[in-house]
């Protein structure tokens, strides 16, 4: 497994879901509802990276890049999740 497949694998696993590719396949955008807001990845096939982008406060959006599908994993893993209600 290639490590952008190992990133769009975490993120799925994640709760993440695909919302948008690019016309040429070099950018996959994903988002995942917070307790907040939604957290948003970005895949970046020429750079090998994945970029998470997540909003602490209303307006403030951060942002943080990933060289390797472990460490989204854990990112991924300390971000509340919206409860799915039943």
């Amino acid at each position: 497994m290639t490590n952008l497949q190992a990133f769009k694998a975490v993120a799925c696993e994640g709760g993440f879901v695909v919302v948008e590719k690019s016309e040429d396949s070099r950018v996959l955008w994903l988002r995942r509802a917070t307790a907040g807001s939604e957290d948003r990845i970005c895949i970046d096939y020429p750079t090998n990276t994945a970029t998470a982008y997540w909003a602490t406060i209303p307006w403030k959006i951060n942002s943080k890049i990933f060289r390797d599908a472990t460490t989204l994993q854990v990112w991924i893993l300390s971000r509340p999740v919206v409860e799915a209600r039943s």
